[in-house]
């Protein structure tokens, strides 16, 4: 899937979130999507493919993937655990000119930090180790900590020149991007309603015959998967944030079938919905 991702990250005073992502997770394929933050991914244990845009890299233990603000960005684990830092930029107090100059930067994609990361710079690697295991462990002073350890990161950063001059033009710029978004759109505001290969077309301007070959295109899934793998997604979160039967999610997802949602979600998921609840809260 892809969508603008529009999600308070931490609280309003403290806007930096860790997400540890195991097999059972409810992103735990990460869905295609961007977002104005930066994140960072380290990966634990196994394999985590990962698109950033046009760029297709394969992410093993110890590996960390940089994504910038607004970069389209999908993954798809194979046995993998992995966990994700996403914060926003303005998290980091002005010290100085020159940090608010490279942070600015990167927020107006005038530079653009390395994307893949093998563990070949030790200060880097154990940098962001630092980062991640001050965001963990919550002590009384944890704030301070992060805060340093995104200095420190930023430091190594420009010190081992981990970036590049962008071209200082958003995503958005790309003719096609516009189009992709006003289907997103139309998907995510008509998920729980019966949705036509026409419809989406129709969202997007196209005929629904090029717009097939545009969608697979642009995000490696037909327009029903995505509408599938969408509906599931959202059916997940439902499962465990509310006490809705799974009948009522079913339907509340955009399934008029249960047996089917249930066949659907299994093939996905790997487990029952009712399975998936119950491991999910315990």
């Amino acid at each position: 899937m892809i969508y603008n991702e529009l999600k308070q990250r931490g609280t309003e005073d403290f806007p930096i979130e860790l997400y540890h992502i195991e097999k059972h997770h409810t992103r735990y394929e990460m869905s295609a999507h961007w977002h104005s933050e930066i994140e960072i991914v380290r990966v634990l244990a196994g394999t985590l493919n990962v698109r950033l845009n046009n760029h297709l890299y394969t992410a093993k233990e110890n590996e960390i993937i940089f994504i910038n603000p607004e970069t389209v960005h999908q993954g798809t684990p194979e046995d993998c655990v992995y966990e994700c830092i996403v914060f926003n930029p303005d998290v980091l107090p002005a010290l100085s000119s020159g940090t608010v100059y490279f942070i600015d930067s990167l927020k107006n994609h005038e530079y653009l930090i390395q994307e893949y990361h093998t563990g070949e710079h030790d200060t880097f690697s154990q940098a962001i180790d630092a980062l991640f295991s001050a965001l963990a462990n919550k002590s009384s002073g944890y704030k301070f900590k992060v805060i340093g350890a995104l200095y420190h990161l930023f430091g190594e950063i420009i010190d081992l020149h981990l970036y590049t001059s962008g071209s200082g033009t958003p995503l958005s710029a790309d003719k096609n991007v516009p189009k992709l978004r006003s289907v997103l759109s139309y998907i995510r505001s008509n998920y729980s309603v019966p949705i036509t290969l026409d419809d989406m077309a129709n969202a997007a301007g196209m005929s629904p015959k090029y717009f097939c070959y545009f969608f697979k295109e642009m995000t490696t899934k037909t327009p029903v998967e995505y509408l599938t793998l969408y509906r599931i997604e959202k059916a997940s979160r439902k499962l465990i944030h509310s006490d809705l039967s799974v009948t009522a999610i079913a339907f509340a997802c955009g399934f008029n079938d249960l047996s089917y949602f249930i066949k659907t979600f299994k093939q996905i998921k790997g487990i029952t919905p009712a399975k998936f609840r119950k491991e999910a809260i315990q």
